[in-house]
Order: structure tokens, then C-alpha cells, then sequence
């Protein structure tokens, strides 16, 4: 079947979703990771994954993104079901994966990392855009990878994926060891990229910043979502988050 048959719509979206994850399950090989998680996000949103070490949030990104081994459920992405899709017809959907290792090539400069990913779809951000989020970056165009802080590499690791147009974004932990002046400038970018109308999944480990940036956060536990928490419900709901993540 031709790639561009296997992006036909399905005939509903689920409840007007941008993202709707049903009863999905994932294996890295025969360890059997996700039990049946279910979340849906809405166009415009940050939602968060929230749990413990191990509990499947970084395993669910990878399944919506096509680059777990074996999956099985349902994802529908912009009313089109991606569950037996590749990842570079995923991508090309307009789905963007940033890991938590950042995937940065150390022997390649800032500007060729930047520019290494295909555009997949009208409406990324250009390269000066980019660099208006992170003038890091363009003082640094022609440092190599391993020049680089851990900050730097984030910043350019998160502009890489929105140079290629994707509408939904899958960030993975994006402020681990980073510092806090660093942590807050990824959090001022999170909120422009939510105004300028990209749609966010973020596993974060500090909930509190979570909790500046996102809308809605899903507890993960057991490779389930066991809670949903409205932002503005957090505060009300700190101790059971506290009970939740063993803080």
C-alpha cells in the first residue's frame, strides 16, 4: 500500500482529539512495558506524563512515534490511525520526537545538526526564527557538537524538530541536568511555542515545572495512566502527586 494511502483519514476522530491513545500496549522485546495506556490531547495543549523512573512515559513517546518494536492499541494523530505505520510516515503526518539523549552529532557543526532533518510540512519555523527562541545557537553556528554545554545541545536538539513542520511534539525529559537559568529558558519557550499553536507532550520528572508550562498532567504508573490533573487542580492535589511520584 503506497504511504500516502496508509495516511487516509479514519471516519472519526476521538472526541475531536488532536492525539487519542486507546488501550496501548508496548514490548521491548519480550518485556512487556505499557499495559493498556490511555490519554488524549487536544490541539493547543501541553500535557505532561508524570511518574516514576520506569513507569512506561518514555516508552509511550516512543510508540506514538512508531520507533517502539512492538505495540499494539490504537493512536489516531489528526483523525488518521498510525498504530501499524513506520516512523517516517509518522514523522511525515507531522509528528516530532525530541529524546531525552538530545541525539545530537558531535562530529557535525550546530548549523549542519540544524539543517540535517527533512521539512516534512509547510508551517515550521525558520532557521531566524529559531534562533530569535535560542540566540545561543546562532552565536555557536559553526561550533561542533561535543563544543557544546548540555544547555545548548537542548536548545538545538528542540530547534532541529521545528524547523520540520511538525504540528505535534513529543519532548522527553528536556530539562534534565540542565540549570536552572537554562530550565527557565526552555519553559519560556514551551509557552511561545504553545501560543504560536503547537500541540506538546512532555515527560518531565519536575513537576513543578511542569506545571508552569502545561494544561493537563496524566499520571503513569505500571504503564497505565492511573490520574488526570487539571493545572489549576494542582495545588489542591500536591499530596497525592507527592504520593504518586515519591517526592
Amino acid at each position: 500500500m503506497a504511504e500516502a494511502q496508509l495516511l487516509e483519514r479514519t471516519p472519526a476522530t476521538a472526541g475531536g482529539s488532536l492525539l487519542a491513545v486507546r488501550d496501548l500496549h508496548g514490548w521491548y522485546g519480550e518485556s512487556h512495558v505499557l499495559h493498556g495506556i490511555s490519554f488524549d490531547v487536544h490541539e493547543g495543549e501541553v500535557v505532561t506524563l508524570l511518574g516514576r523512573n520506569g513507569a512506561g512515559k518514555t516508552t509511550t513517546l516512543k510508540a506514538i512515534m512508531g520507533i517502539l518494536g512492538k505495540r499494539r492499541g490504537s493512536i489516531v494523530f489528526d483523525g488518521r490511525e498510525t498504530i501499524s505505520l513506520p516512523a517516517r510516515v509518522i514523522a511525515r503526518a507531522g509528528i516530532a520526537f525530541c529524546p531525552e539523549e538530545r541525539g545530537i552529532f558531535a562530529s557535525l557543526s550546530v548549523e549542519e545538526n540544524l539543517m540535517l532533518p527533512p521539512k516534512v510540512r509547510d508551517g515550521g519555523l525558520s532557521v531566524e526564527q529559531i534562533f530569535e527562541l535560542f540566540p545561543n545557537l546562532k552565536e555557536r553556528l559553526s561550533s561542533q557538537g561535543t563544543k557544546l554545554s548540555g544547555g545548548e545541545q537542548q536548545m538545538l536538539a528542540i530547534g532541529r524538530i521545528l524547523r520540520t513542520g511538525a504540528k505535534l511534539l513529543l519532548l522527553d525529559e528536556p530539562t534534565e541536568g540542565l540549570a536552572p537559568v537554562i530550565v527557565q529558558q526552555i519553559g519560556h519557550t514551551i509557552a511561545r511555542l504553545k501560543r504560536s499553536g503547537f500541540t506538546i507532550v512532555l515527560v518531565e520528572q519536575n513537576f513543578r515545572f511542569a506545571a508552569s508550562v502545561a494544561d493537563r498532567h496524566y499520571v503513569v504508573e505500571q504503564g497505565r495512566v492511573i490520574d488526570t490533573i487539571r493545572n489549576d487542580e494542582l495545588e489542591s492535589n500536591i499530596d497525592k502527586l507527592h504520593a504518586y511520584l515519591g517526592v
